[in-house]
């Protein structure tokens, strides 16, 4: 019987990490792109970038995490769902730049590994970036004893893409006159789960297992773990066809504080409420939680995940192309000038549902 060493009497486990990286060396390969010259468990990721393939590159660069979300995964014991989510806020964020994203990084940190979880963990990961037409070139399995309270994790991720200097899409382009498309979102996405976690659990003593009326046989645990949808593919296809001038993607602080990222200071976005379809789990939390209207729209995407501001020549066009994609598309509002005391979005309307 072999001794067990100092270090993991301590509660680190040299052995068991190298088991975890044997055993998803096949999952990771079959995210690669022909960019990647690195098989995973070298000290660093090395991707090649095709300099035929672009006149003037320009990378962009993504970190984000995965929040209180994860506590629902801790809860259910299910695990390979928030993977596609870590993957999911870096390359929506690098996509609306006009970028492509090339490879994707994961940090998982536990305070005592569990193999058959952070296997879970990393099969989402691999099928996000399968989605995002990225590879996962490498990562880092933290074991922290000490840090991390039993069974649970924490989960970072970086993305790096790329886009042709003249073609980056950063909303300079946005004038009056132009018509705001909104894309459905798949749910909650990542963002606003330490309101949820309170209201669903705290306030109305729910467990992940029940199933209320709203969610159609449904349970809380399946509505909150259903992965934010990944954008990618659709933006790089509508490129190839048609000029937007500005994207969003709808995370914390919802329409009020992402609209103003991309919208010049001389214009104003108008949204009209009730032109889109809201998720049941949107209603649910508004009126089980006594949310008001104006809060749901800076903590949710509340049905919208993606925002397009187009010319309003094309609108009817990109609408058409987008549900080629299997996307849902509304038409939720315009661009009008803006005078300096105004608010940059400005919403119309009787109510959001």
């Amino acid at each position: 019987m072999n001794k067990k060493s100092l270090y993991a009497e301590a509660g680190v486990d040299i052995d068991k990490a190298n088991r975890l990286v044997d055993s998803i060396k096949d999952l990771v390969s079959s995210t690669h792109t022909k960019g990647v010259i690195t098989e995973i468990g070298g000290f660093a990721g090395l991707f090649a970038l095709d300099q035929e393939k672009y006149r003037n590159p320009v990378l962009v660069s993504s970190t984000d995490g995965v929040g209180t979300k994860l506590k629902i995964a801790f809860m259910t014991g299910v695990h390979d769902t928030v993977g596609i989510d870590l993957v999911a806020m870096c390359v929506n964020d690098i996509a609306v730049t006009g970028a492509a994203p090339l490879f994707f990084l994961d940090y998982f940190a536990t305070g005592r590994l569990e193999e058959d979880v952070a296997t879970s963990v990393i099969k989402g990961i691999a099928k996000g970036c399968k989605i995002a037409g990225c590879a996962l070139i490498g990562g880092e399995t933290a074991e922290m004893p000490g840090m991390y309270p039993d069974n649970e994790y924490d989960l970072a991720g970086f993305s790096v893409g790329v886009v042709e200097r003249d073609e980056i899409i950063d909303g300079s382009d946005i004038g009056v006159g132009h018509e705001i498309i909104g894309v459905a979102s798949s749910g909650l996405h990542s963002n606003g789960y330490s309101l949820v976690r309170k209201l669903f659990f705290k306030d109305l003593r729910l467990g992940v297992s029940d199933t209320p009326d709203a969610f159609s046989g449904k349970s809380v645990g399946e509505i909150l773990l259903t992965p934010t949808r990944i954008y990618v593919k659709t933006i790089l296809n509508l490129l190839k066809s048609f000029k937007i001038h500005g994207i969003v993607h709808v995370t914390g602080g919802g329409f009020q504080d992402n609209i103003p990222r991309v919208l010049p200071k001389k214009c104003k976005a108008i949204i009209k409420k009730g032109s889109w379809y809201v998720h049941p789990v949107f209603k649910f939390i508004m009126k089980e939680g006594n949310v008001p209207e104006e809060e749901m729209l800076r903590t949710f995407n509340c049905g919208i995940g993606l925002i397009l501001f187009v010319p309003a020549s094309q609108t009817q066009d990109i609408m058409l192309q987008l549900k080629a994609l299997n996307e849902e598309p509304f038409l939720i509002g315009r661009v009008e000038e803006r005078s300096p005391d105004e608010p940059s979005v400005i919403f119309e309307g009787e109510g959001l549902f």
